[in-house]
């Protein structure tokens, strides 16, 4: 049987986060994320949840999420909390919610 060759004895994640990285062709009707630069923002967020926790956190690019008029944008399970990284009060938030379960709905994706 395979050993985790980080030592860990279950499957999944205490928090996994997927950040849009979907680009969409020039004179599309619609925005991407991509540039917007999420890849560069998943890095910066990756490495400070790196730097700051222990816990076993995920922080990844993701297809296409469907939100990208909001984004980039974020969803986080097993919460299932979405949001827009539009300014550094949301990118704060979801780095927070990573690091400690807790959501700021304020900061939440809000389609109204």
């Amino acid at each position: 049987m395979p050993v985790d060759p980080k030592g860990r004895t279950e499957a999944g994640y205490v928090r996994h986060a997927f950040i849009c990285a979907h680009e969409r062709p020039d004179g599309a009707a619609r925005p991407s994320c991509r540039p917007k630069q999420s890849l560069d923002l998943m890095r910066q967020i990756k490495q400070r949840v790196r730097e700051e926790s222990k816990e076993n956190i995920r922080v990844q690019k993701s297809g296409c999420l469907d939100h990208c008029e909001f984004g980039p944008t974020c969803v986080v399970y097993p919460e299932g909390t979405w949001y827009g990284l539009t300014t550094e009060g949301s990118i704060d938030a979801l780095i927070h919610h990573l690091l400690t379960g807790e959501v700021s709905e304020d900061q939440t994706l809000k389609l109204v």
